[in-house]
């Protein structure tokens, strides 16, 4: 259901909980909530944002959530924070103190949950928030405790720089790097099942025969 005007200037300067758990195979991390996440509580829910598109089009799940879906990425080892808690209207509206500070925190976060890989979703606030002014995307050489940290492209309607597509692709190749298999490995795999099931059949029909 659509917000309205006094419900998202109601949700400004208010959070929204965590999507998260132990032990997951990533925890995507926003920059913060927007105007639209506040007033519904989930998070990624602005209608022009493309994290639930990019999210499905990399294969991290078999069909397109929808925001309301989110606490379902739980059973696939996937999970939600930011780096800010504060809602705001735009990222810029957050202060390099506030980034640096979630940074410290979601630091802390990590180191007790321990997902696999923790990916941040927007390179400018993992430079502020980790003093990592030259951060490019993709995997990072730090690490936070044992967990790996990637950074993706942010999937807002406001960046401009990424196309849809562009964004599946930094997506999909996360996703690759989790499962530790390629699509072309995959499909190469589904294919040998294929043809070890017509072998296996045909051996089944010359056994009847015989």
């Amino acid at each position: 259901m659509k917000p309205t005007a006094e419900q998202l200037l109601a949700a400004k300067d208010t959070t929204i909980p965590d999507v998260s758990g132990p032990g997951l195979r990533v925890l995507f991390c926003g920059i913060n909530p927007g105007l639209w996440s506040g007033a519904t509580g989930h998070h990624f829910a602005r209608p022009g944002n493309r994290f639930w598109p990019a999210l499905y089009r990399s294969g991290f799940t078999e069909r397109q959530y929808r925001p309301d879906e989110q606490r379902e990425l739980l059973a696939l080892g996937l999970g939600i924070t930011n780096v800010a808690p504060r809602t705001t209207a735009k990222a810029d509206e957050l202060t390099a103190e506030e980034l640096r500070e979630g940074g410290a925190a979601l630091r802390e976060r990590v180191l007790r949950l321990r997902p696999r890989v923790l990916a941040v979703l927007g390179i400018g606030a993992y430079r502020t928030a980790f003093g990592q002014r030259r951060a490019a995307l993709g995997r990072q050489p730090e690490r936070i405790g044992d967990t790996e940290v990637w950074v993706l492209p942010n999937p807002s309607g406001l960046n401009a720089h990424y196309t849809l597509d562009g964004l599946a692709e930094e997506f999909r190749r996360l996703r690759e790097a989790v499962d530790g298999r390629t699509d072309e490995d995959r499909s190469e795999e589904e294919r040998s099942v294929e043809e070890r099931s017509v072998e296996d059949e045909t051996a089944e029909d010359r056994s009847a025969e015989d």
